[in-house]
């Protein structure tokens, strides 16, 4: 007989009525942008510039305080509608304005769908690449559940983007990166 891998998480398995409450810390837009940073090796005036290119001018001091961690002197939290920018900028980046050359309005309010929406447009990436990325990260997520996060809120098949799929995104990006 040959050696069994261990097993991958996967979010088919779960029951969330039976899990027991969970104590972790949640991500929040300052450790969403750290993560991303990291993972795509950009460095303070590379965001500013990304930032820049949604119409919000941006100083590399203003994206270091935004990357600190809460507690540290200078730190600023990161709002959503920036986090929407920088991802935007990430997007004209590496793709390019839109073809009307109309440039998105920063969404008030940012889910982890729309997080995950934009980097995979930012990345050009496909739904092979999106799994090869999960794989990285020792994850599992079906076919199904990964269209159910690029629907559209209201759909029949729209799934909320749980925290610790975009966690093992970022980290897949990072462990390929490297």
């Amino acid at each position: 007989m040959g050696s069994h891998a261990a097993p991958v998480p996967s979010l088919a398995h779960r029951d969330p009525e039976s899990q027991k409450p969970r104590t972790t810390v949640l991500m929040t837009n300052n450790d969403t942008l750290r993560s991303l940073r990291y993972a795509l090796n950009i460095n303070d005036a590379q965001m500013a510039e990304m930032i820049a290119k949604t119409g919000r001018e941006t100083h590399p001091s203003e994206v270091e305080n935004w990357l600190k961690r809460e507690g540290e002197d200078g730190f600023t939290e990161l709002p959503d509608p920036i986090l929407c920018r920088f991802l935007d900028g990430l997007i004209i980046e590496k793709r390019g304005l839109r073809p009307d050359g109309a440039i998105p309005e920063p969404l008030d309010f940012l889910s982890n769908n729309e997080v995950l929406k934009k980097l995979r447009i930012a990345l050009n990436l496909r739904d092979e690449d999106v799994n090869t990325i999960f794989q990285q990260a020792d994850f599992v997520v079906t076919k199904a559940e990964l269209g159910s996060f690029f629907r559209k809120q209201g759909h029949r098949n729209y799934r909320k983007c749980p925290e610790q799929v975009l966690r093992k995104f970022i980290a897949g990006l990072t462990k390929k990166s490297a």
